[in-house]
């Protein structure tokens, strides 16, 4: 799914419009009220097996600092991942072979390329916890993370000649690892969000069909509104964050309070002297 006309991007939604979303209730729907006409529910709450203490989409877990970890829901890659999954213009698009793709900075494009995104800076931690087994920090994990530019725009497939704000970060012994980036623009459709990988280990981040988790961040509401009216560089974001919420967007909208709040980074500073955000993801790697 390419850029339309005006030069902004058609939503990646569940990437697939209202019409799929609509169907996939509809089909739950009808799969139930089947179910509750054979009077198979009861039979299935009465089957022998083990009872689940808490749903899947809730797993979450506590840690030795009594901080909660929940585990990140599953997302859309989108039609601009880069991860070796798709083609643009052509081409397979595949950023995760290029030197130099490991990297905290992911404002320059790679190569000899001399762009750098322009934006309210930055600069993200994240931090890669086991919600199988207490909270645990998975060090030597990789991510990649990547997302739009102040435009809206997203390099290698709407901005040909760049590929700037993608990058792969490995885990500390902490389960911690930093890049520095820009605030992502908004576009039609789309909740301002960045999208993430997780892979093993950085020898299996070259691949994505190792990856462990697809998700998306979303960002704070306040910090949108923040930067999109004081920063030239996001005029086109303006409009485009009027028309969007977080509880409407086609992606997070189905997802719980808890991992809502997970999947949004908490974010400090101001477009003076810089943003500073902090977030956990959970998976359950060891399940």
């Amino acid at each position: 799914m390419g850029a339309v006309a005006d030069g902004h991007n058609e939503p990646d939604g569940h990437d697939e419009g209202l019409q799929h979303d609509l169907m996939a209730v509809l089909t739950r729907r009808r799969a139930l009220n089947l179910l509750m006409s054979l009077g198979a529910v009861p039979f299935i709450a009465a089957c022998d097996g083990p009872a689940m203490s808490q749903p899947e989409q809730d797993r979450s877990a506590t840690g030795p600092d009594g901080a909660m970890c929940v585990k990140h829901p599953e997302e859309t890659a989108g039609p601009f991942p880069a991860d070796g999954s798709n083609r643009a213009h052509g081409t397979l698009a595949n950023v995760l072979e290029q030197s130099g793709i490991v990297r905290e900075d992911m404002r320059p494009s790679l190569g000899n390329a001399a762009s750098v995104a322009e934006g309210a800076v930055l600069d993200l931690e994240i931090t890669l916890q086991d919600v199988s087994s207490g909270c645990a920090p998975l060090a030597g994990y990789a991510v990649y993370l990547w997302h739009c530019d102040a435009a809206g725009q997203y390099s290698i497939y709407n901005v040909e000649a760049e590929s700037y704000l993608r990058a792969v970060g490995v885990a500390d012994d902490q389960g911690r690892l930093k890049f520095r980036t820009i605030f992502p623009g908004c576009y039609r459709g789309r909740y301002p969000h960045m999208h993430f990988e997780v892979y093993p280990n950085l020898q299996a981040a070259t691949d994505y069909r190792n990856r462990l988790l697809t998700s998306q961040l979303a960002m704070p509401a306040e910090e949108c509104r923040q930067v999109y009216a004081s920063v030239a560089s996001y005029r086109e974001s303006v409009a485009a964050f009027e028309k969007v919420s977080l509880e409407r967007d086609g992606i997070f909208r189905d997802n719980t309070p808890a991992q809502l709040t997970a999947q949004t980074p908490v974010i400090d500073g101001d477009v003076r002297s810089g943003f500073k955000g902090r977030v956990t993801i959970g998976l359950a790697a060891r399940a």
